[in-house]
């Protein structure tokens, strides 16, 4: 048996602050982890369903134009398939229009996506403004050459994670908005592709861009109308810049709460070799190196450690479970683009934030150590 191990547990290690100082660190370090992911994941999704993750359009990005749109059946969509990481690809209609509710008006983007959709799916903000039901009877105008008056039986409301006020987006047949425009069952405003989940981050979504567009140049046939492919994060560049923010104030969180849980590991560990002076004098006489007589109360300050951090880990599991399936904690759309605090157990990143933070604590306790060194058992050790 390891003798400085042996030795370690039958020290008593009085840090019971020190302890509940670790276990606040922790949960708060997995929970700025949980919450950074949980946005990063809502945010991303969002955008998938608000306009795909590509959006192949035409040269002028002008998704609105009715006198430039695109096949839906492209002889280059059969190769998009093979593009690593492509879930789906999903031809849409865009149609702008104004609802009108009595005296009130808003202003709407109609997206159709789907065939033989009976009615359209509306915003639960609209909802709300407008007094709108499910089964309502909605009236929409859609100005171009001439005013055109539409009436849609409202099927469903949802709940949009990405959402702005002046963008509301109206879920409607695809079929209903190209006979709006005018055009034929081939032709459609974009399509859009959506990647699997694990290809959402930028660099993926930037690279997964560049092969498309590259497959479209190679595969487009002479009568193919022109098509440029687009990524979500040149589109929405003001998102994918606030999520980096949110990485660079959680990194800050970790290291603050390490730093903090390290320190107070470091007093309470001076205490401790304070209080046992005449033993750490007694093991060096008895012929123990310094080494071996620090690794003693290290070891003893290591369980301490991995006890406050499972404490912690623990109670932030246990928070977000709690908060993924109540949205207790609510947020403001407008400055947060979700309704609620998003939560995500990124299973490596919270080991990687256990392991690291403990190994730096860890090298922060080799500090109060160096007054091992000091003891001299000749003034520590007395014989009664």
């Amino acid at each position: 048996m390891n003798t400085s191990l042996f030795i370690s547990r039958r020290l008593r290690f009085k840090g019971g602050l020190a302890m509940t100082c670790i276990a606040i660190s922790f949960l708060v370090m997995i929970i700025a982890v949980a919450v950074s992911s949980g946005f990063r994941a809502e945010i991303r999704k969002g955008l998938s369903g608000l306009s795909g993750d590509v959006q192949i359009t035409p040269p002028n990005l002008n998704v609105l134009d009715q006198s430039r749109p695109i096949e839906k059946n492209a002889s280059y969509l059969s190769q998009l398939q093979n593009v690593e990481g492509v879930d789906s690809i999903v031809p849409v209609v865009y149609v702008a229009g104004i609802i009108k509710v009595d005296d009130d008006i808003y202003g709407a983007l109609f997206k159709g996506v789907e065939e033989g959709k009976e009615g359209v799916s509306i915003p639960r903000s609209l909802a709300e403004k407008a007094s709108l039901t499910e089964g309502s009877r909605m009236t929409a105008y859609f100005v171009g050459d001439k005013v055109r008056v539409r009436q849609f039986n409202v099927s469903s409301v949802y709940d949009s994670l990405v959402e702005a006020d002046d963008k509301l987006i109206i879920y409607a047949g695809i079929s209903d908005l190209q006979r709006l425009n005018g055009w034929s069952e081939d032709q459609v405003s974009a399509i859009e592709v959506v990647l699997d989940d694990k290809y959402k981050d930028e660099s993926s979504i930037n690279s997964r861009t560049m092969e498309i567009g590259y497959i479209i140049n190679a595969y487009s046939e002479e009568s193919t109308s022109p098509v440029i492919a687009t990524s979500s994060v040149s589109r929405f560049p003001q998102l994918f810049d606030w999520l980096d923010l949110i990485d660079f104030n959680v990194l800050f969180i970790l290291v603050l709460m390490t730093i903090v849980a390290g320190f107070n590991m470091i007093s309470g560990l001076l205490i401790m070799l304070f209080e046992n002076i005449s033993v750490i004098g007694l093991l060096k006489a008895l012929g123990m190196t310094d080494r071996a007589v620090s690794k003693v109360f290290l070891s003893s300050a290591a369980s301490l450690v991995f006890k406050g951090m499972i404490v912690g880990n623990l109670i932030a599991f246990a928070f977000c479970f709690i908060q993924d399936k109540t949205h207790l904690l609510k947020l403001d759309p407008a400055n947060y683009f979700v309704s609620f605090v998003p939560v995500n157990i990124n299973v490596g990143s919270v080991l990687l934030a256990d392991i690291g933070s403990f190994l730096v604590i860890m090298l922060l306790l080799l500090i109060p150590t160096l007054f091992i060194s000091k003891v001299d058992p000749a003034q520590t050790v007395r014989v009664k």
